[in-house]
């Protein structure tokens, strides 16, 4: 989401123009339809607005319909050849043609593409914005409620779930429950409304701190568990394990 949120703000600078061609030579990137029908829909058109659902980037064009684009974790956004974001946690640096995967084209020469080297991203005429629960920035207490309901599941997982909460990636998870002192794998259904509380409080703060400092990559914890591997707070060997399939670090001791 973080990630996503500076592409947002990279891709305002494409508001106003006009799309001239369109390059999509990896089938498998183009999202419930052929290539040769996004092509066809989006060349002509000038774009609207640019905006951000979750980790779901949206162009808005003139004759009404949208074009959404998916990063994953390796997917950077580049325009007019200026990356947003230089670095990712799981994706390389080079600057290889190779891994564009989706490219327009504008009528004043400049561009915007997706650089994808392990093609985990994508692009959809259409998206269902519907599909996706509030985003993170606008969560409430009570919508956190809502999305925990009465589960079982970890809590990491619920927040994971992108029907529920929109814009929680892996790395951005850790370091908000990190915030909270709530252990990743407590069940959902066992947070209080005080602990409810904390916790939408630390989403919304951890996610803008991250944005200030340029991304999910730049946490707290993760750094520790690739230094020394002590929580910051309390020094704490941090605990590496699998919550929901996914590779989670926490603290001991005040992650309760």
């Amino acid at each position: 989401m973080l990630e996503v949120e500076i592409y947002r703000q990279m891709a305002e600078k494409v508001v106003g123009r006009r799309i001239v061609a369109v390059e999509a030579p990896d089938a498998w990137f183009v999202k419930g339809t052929e290539p040769a029908e996004v092509v066809a829909a989006v060349t002509g058109r000038r774009v609207e607005a640019a905006r951000r659902i979750g980790k779901l980037l949206v162009l808005d064009l003139d004759d009404g319909s949208r074009l959404g684009l998916r990063f994953g974790m390796t997917g950077r956004l580049l325009v007019d050849d200026a990356a947003a974001i230089d670095r990712l946690q799981y994706s390389s640096e080079a600057a290889n043609a190779a891994w564009d995967r989706f490219r327009l084209v504008f009528d004043d020469g400049g561009d915007l593409r997706i650089r994808d080297p392990r093609r985990l991203g994508g692009v959809s005429i259409e998206p269902d914005e519907g599909r996706l629960g509030v985003d993170a920035l606008e969560l409430t207490p009570a919508d956190l409620a809502a999305a925990l309901g009465t589960s079982t599941a970890p809590i990491k997982v619920r927040l994971l779930d992108q029907a529920r909460v929109a814009g929680i990636g892996n790395l951005l998870a850790d370091e908000i429950l990190y915030a909270a002192a709530i252990d990743p794998a407590r069940p959902s259904a066992s947070l209080g409304p005080d602990e409810i509380e904390r916790l939408a409080d630390r989403i919304v703060a951890t996610v803008r701190d991250m944005a200030a400092r340029g991304g999910s990559h730049t946490g707290d914890i993760r750094a520790a568990a690739s230094t020394d591997g002590l929580c910051p707070l309390d020094g704490a060997p941090l605990v590496r394990r699998r919550v929901g399939g996914r590779t989670t670090y926490s603290c001991p001791v005040h992650q309760t």
